[in-house]
């Protein structure tokens, strides 16, 4: 069963940045697509970003765009996700997830999810 684990989250002021880490135990994330996903308080989950396992495709919601970077690192075997410009409405309990097809990730279907890590932008 892979595990994810989710690290990185904290308080952070508007227009400020933070990076989201993805590790899993066991078992490498070679093989999965990795998504992050987000849900907020009253508010249905969000499908934010996905990378594939291939070539690197990657997909990003239109509400992180530009602001949100997706990345592997092999060598760690960790998905990270740089989140900068950050705004108080990306406030959330972000999730790490894996999926066999890229696909499933980018449908908000994953196989596999972690725990989640708070993220709070507020001045």
């Amino acid at each position: 069963q892979l595990q994810l684990v989710e690290s990185g989250g904290g308080l952070v002021q508007p227009g400020g940045s933070l990076r989201l880490s993805c590790a899993a135990s066991k078992f490498t994330l070679d093989y999965y697509a990795i998504g992050w996903f987000r849900q907020a308080p009253g508010k249905e989950r969000e499908g934010i970003s996905c990378i594939s396992v291939r070539d690197g495709s990657t997909h990003y919601a239109d509400s992180v765009k530009g602001r949100f970077t997706i990345s592997r690192d092999n060598t760690k075997n960790t998905v990270d996700l740089q989140m900068n410009s950050l705004k108080p409405e990306d406030t959330a309990v972000y999730y790490c997830a894996a999926a066999v097809v890229f696909r499933q990730c980018v449908g908000g279907d994953p196989d596999y999810w972690g725990q989640g890590t708070q993220v709070t932008v507020s001045s």
